[in-house]
């Protein structure tokens, strides 16, 4: 059933792919990155394996006069083709779509494709199924299991077995190849603090006390996990306002079934009885946001507001000079007191477009605000 839904990132790739020779398709294991892929090529080349750099290595010749994109998966176990590709891109500076570069994790792809396909190579990441993608899926199902294709999303049943399996493979396999200095029990630990500071600011020195090692030590464990597209930690906002702000990051697990897996959390009647459920329906809303806008390639910087008094935004989003501010809430209704709230931080930063995401069923507009459900704010979001 997965390869019968389109993924919105696909557009894009092929618009980077008429732009640049090669594009470098991120993300985290497991969100479709070969699925998509092969829907654009034929020619595909799974770099982990040691039969497959053979035959790529064997077939260079051929790889470099074909017409199509030639799909290099987890290219960051073949450090040594990455010159190769430059090599065959400079004899041919003019003709794109030539490399489809497909990685798992940030730091070692990046420093192999920084240091040899600068101003060669478009970056792009395929984020886990959005709520768009999933329709007429419901908003609590997807909320619930996440948003991997495997993960229970297409089909019932699999969640929450196949995260913990995930997470598993994580801790034991994954993190420790691409060079997290920690031992399984205390990554697995590390996931768990993670998720019990779900939406909360960033405190490593508490989390690295709760784990009896230092917050060099944490904040080392947590570049790993949002290098490998796994955290996402929102930057506080720079703002010019005569109140104290907080200056520590939020930290968010991506993908919500991941959280739920982690906090064991199975069933969406036990979900809405947690006192953090509010925290993960903001995470999961904020996650929704930006995978719009990176599925249409609209280029945005996110961020959060808190000051000392009391004042708040979600999210905020800079889109081509344009800021939005952003409040979330779990709730069916909304009054004017929480508008007030909003108009009021929004009026602070001197944000252009107001944004309300609830569970409301109707959408309503303003001159600068808009109050909706999630897939009518997602309706709303610039292209």
């Amino acid at each position: 059933m997965q390869d019968m839904i389109k993924r919105h990132l696909t557009n894009q790739v092929r618009r980077l792919l008429k732009s640049y020779p090669a594009v470098a398709l991120l993300g985290a294991r497991q969100t479709g990155k070969t699925t998509l892929a092969k829907t654009l090529s034929t020619a595909y080349y799974d770099l982990e394996l040691e039969q497959e750099r053979l035959r790529l290595d064997l077939q260079w010749e051929a790889v470099v006069k074909a017409k199509g994109p030639v799909i290099l998966d987890e290219a960051q176990h073949f450090p040594e083709i990455f010159p190769r590709i430059r090599s065959a891109i400079d004899l041919e500076r003019k003709k794109n779509g030539r490399f489809l570069i497909l990685g798992s994790v940030s730091p070692g792809l990046m420093r192999q494709v920084s240091e040899a396909l600068t101003g060669r190579v478009a970056l792009t990441e395929l984020y886990p199924f959005s709520i768009q993608e999933l329709r007429p899926r419901d908003v609590d199902d997807v909320w619930l299991a996440g948003g991997f294709p495997d993960g229970g999303v297409l089909e019932e049943g699999k969640f929450p077995g196949w995260q913990n399996n995930y997470l598993e493979l994580l801790a034991m396999r994954d993190l420790p190849a691409w060079g997290m200095p920690a031992k399984p029990a205390t990554t697995r630990r590390f996931f768990r603090m993670i998720a019990s500071s779900h939406g909360s600011t960033w405190n490593a020195s508490m989390i690295g006390k709760s784990m009896g090692v230092s917050y060099h030590t944490v904040n080392t464990y947590l570049d790993y996990l949002e290098q490998a597209f796994l955290i996402r930690r929102l930057a506080p906002y720079a703002a010019n306002i005569r109140k104290r702000l907080v200056k520590s990051p939020k930290i968010y697990w991506r993908d919500s079934g991941l959280l739920h897996a982690l906090l064991s959390v199975s069933r969406k009647e036990d979900l809405l009885a947690q006192p953090w459920v509010g925290a993960s329906w903001e995470g999961w809303v904020i996650e929704q946001i930006l995978t719009a806008l990176n599925n249409r390639g609209v280029d945005s910087e996110a961020f959060f507001l808190r000051t000392s008094d009391g004042n708040e935004l979600d999210l905020i989003l800079v889109i081509r000079g344009a800021i939005w501010a952003v409040e979330v809430k779990l709730a069916s209704m909304i009054d004017r007191r929480d508008v007030d709230r909003l108009e009021k931080a929004a009026d602070m930063i001197g944000a252009h477009q107001r944004l309300m995401v609830s569970r409301t069923r109707q959408t309503l507009k303003g001159p600068n605000l808009i109050v909706a459900d999630v897939r009518g704010a997602l309706e709303e979001l610039p292209s």
